[in-house]
């Protein structure tokens, strides 16, 4: 396959997914890493992508959000260590929040069967994970459904959770970077997270590595204000001391 033809494939599986990584491109044209960097570097050039850390996403699409379905299957055997490590920080019989988001989800179906907290959500898929848990007190957080998270925001949402005040959110983010924080790209999910924030006492951060550098249109928070990031290792330990620069604590998986 000539560049051109490889470029113009690497540029429909970027509006597709809404993200290509640069390894995973390499084994798909059977190219090494370094030519699959040249041709994001082209693209990048030509106004068609933007380059992020370990890859990139198409140009002009910060506002981009993959559905649920995609979420879920993005990173997953990253995603079920990260769960894994966070089930570490559930607090003995206290209050957790959490949030709408696939890692989050999967917490959501790793808490031990004996464990006994009260848990608060908005989002209806770990919802329906937690309904039969014997000894979890389930509160659900009502309003205004969107289709593509499945997730309840707006008045309501906002409204329940200046209510709360729990021992640890775990929160969940599409992107975040250095400068540009804690980002999502739906102005009315980034209130709810904002609202998370706020009715916790402790901030921990679920996000795999492809998210860093990504920064969507609505930010909701800095890293400043997430007291533990767990990730995995595809972050490289540079870029965990720069964003343990900020005050946060990096736990890589």
């Amino acid at each position: 396959m000539y560049a051109p033809e490889r470029q113009q494939a690497i540029l429909q599986l970027a509006r597709e997914k809404g993200r290509v990584e640069v390894l995973s491109l390499a084994g798909e044209f059977d190219v090494t890493a370094e030519t699959v960097r040249r041709d994001l570097k082209a693209l990048d050039r030509a106004g068609l992508v933007r380059r992020v850390h370990g890859g990139a996403i198409p140009a002009g699409k910060l506002d981009f959000e993959p559905d649920l379905s995609a979420r879920e299957a993005a990173a997953s055997e990253e995603k079920d260590r990260i769960a894994a490590a966070a089930v570490e920080e559930l607090p003995t019989e206290g209050s957790v929040l959490l949030d709408a988001g696939s890692t989050t989800s999967r917490l959501a179906a790793d808490l031990p069967m004996d464990a006994t907290l009260t848990v608060v959500t908005h989002a209806l898929p770990t919802a329906a994970r937690l309904a039969d848990h014997p000894g979890i007190e389930l509160h659900i957080v009502g309003g205004r459904v969107r289709h593509r998270t499945r997730a309840a925001v707006d008045a309501w949402a906002l409204r329940a959770y200046g209510e709360v005040n729990a021992d640890v959110v775990f929160l969940a983010t599409n992107g975040f970077s250095l400068e540009g924080g804690l980002t999502t790209p739906d102005l009315a999910e980034a209130a709810v997270k904002r609202a998370l924030v706020a009715a916790a006492r402790r901030v921990v951060l679920l996000a795999d590595s492809t998210k860093f550098g990504q920064e969507h249109f609505a930010r909701f928070g800095d890293l400043s204000h997430v007291d533990l990031l767990i990730t995995d290792t595809g972050l490289d330990a540079e870029s965990a001391r720069a964003v343990e620069a900020k005050g946060t604590e990096v736990r890589r998986v």
